[in-house]
């Protein structure tokens, strides 16, 4: 579990930055077509919401504690909701949203099962 939380946090990093440059294509798109879309701003706080549970999962990927997996779930779930909502013309962003959906509650049942396991 340790390796594939820090594996998981590197690549959570990487689509960070990859949805970060996405939003950013996504803003400027809204601005050209002057709608009144922000789907390139939620875009922004999901890759956000990204770089910090990878950062999270990094900084933690040899801790045992269930703290990290339940800071890192709640701010999957905001990102989830985050992007669901505000997907707009940025269609990735549901493909993201989804992601952070599984992410978060993958690991925190992933961790909650092996916590039984050991007792």
């Amino acid at each position: 579990m340790k390796t594939t939380k820090l594996v998981a946090g590197i690549l959570m990093i990487v689509i960070a930055v990859f949805i970060i440059i996405q939003s950013m294509m996504a803003g400027m798109t809204e601005a050209f077509t002057q709608s009144n879309g922000h789907a390139g701003a939620a875009g922004i706080v999901v890759a956000l919401l990204y770089l910090a549970s990878g950062i999270v999962y990094i900084a933690t990927h040899s801790k045992d504690s269930l703290g990290p997996d339940i800071a890192c779930l709640v701010m999957m779930l905001i990102a989830w909701i985050i992007g669901i909502l505000n997907a707009g013309i940025y269609g990735d962003l549901l493909v993201w949203s989804w992601l952070a959906f599984i992410i978060g509650i993958g690991f925190f049942a992933w961790h909650k099962l092996m916590q039984s396991r050991r007792r």
